[in-house]
């Protein structure tokens, strides 16, 4: 009897640099020659591909293409998809950024800069069930934040979806259409948003997630004369 082919892994490749994702694609085709991999180039193109498709073994994210809004998209599929792993593949080298990535559920995080090999010995530890970062960023590292990092993660995939609308500067109406639920829905869901966060009003729970989200969110004073896709 011959043992099942491990190798034939699903990936997608998140990123909205073609080049980028072409270049990553052939590393995962060296890597995994029997591999499906599809790439996607907006955060809405994943989550299309992950509801149609729930066979996939891994996602490879970048933190900065449409749809993502510092680590909200990560928020979002982590709880939406849990049984995806996602693993950031950014330019951002940040220690903070990287912790951060890993206290939302992100199975590693892996730099640009680093070169074929090392990408190839991330993506093989990964899919062996490990985590990965580059070994000079510590973990443990403390900066005061960890009880609202826990706080934002009880959020639901939706509720993650209102606090980034609202960090835009959106109405309860407008997500409400965006979203197409009521407004009572959406004053529920700002509710149970400002009580798992311990605040007290929406500014207050945009300011928090700006806090956590350390640069990696737009300037909230921005967000209203900027128009990005919503997940």
């Amino acid at each position: 009897m011959s043992l099942p082919d491990t190798t034939a892994f699903h990936f997608i490749i998140a990123d909205d640099h073609p080049l980028f994702r072409g270049a990553l694609k052939q590393t995962l085709e060296t890597q995994y020659p029997d591999a499906r991999i599809e790439e996607a180039g907006a955060l809405e193109d994943v989550t299309a591909k992950l509801e149609v498709k729930g066979d996939v073994d891994l996602v490879l994210l970048d933190l900065t293409m449409p749809g993502m809004r510092g680590f909200s998209g990560l928020m979002y599929l982590r709880a939406q998809y849990s049984s995806v792993p996602v693993v950031i593949v950014s330019a951002n080298e940040d220690a903070q950024a990287i912790r951060r990535c890993i206290e939302f559920g992100a199975s590693g995080f892996i730099p640009k800069s680093h070169g074929i090999e090392v990408i190839r010995e991330a993506i093989a530890s990964v899919m062996d069930g490990n985590m990965w970062t580059p070994p000079e960023v510590d973990l443990t590292a403390d900066d005061g934040s960890a009880d609202l990092v826990q706080r934002l993660s009880t959020l639901t995939p939706q509720q993650v979806r209102v606090l980034m609308m609202l960090s835009e500067g959106l109405l309860n109406k407008q997500i409400a259409y965006e979203l197409t639920v009521s407004e009572a829905t959406v004053k529920a869901h700002v509710s149970a948003i400002l009580q798992k966060l311990g605040v007290e009003s929406r500014t207050q729970a945009v300011i928090a997630a700006a806090k956590i989200e350390a640069g990696q969110w737009r300037q909230i004073g921005n967000a209203t004369n900027e128009s990005q896709p919503a997940v």
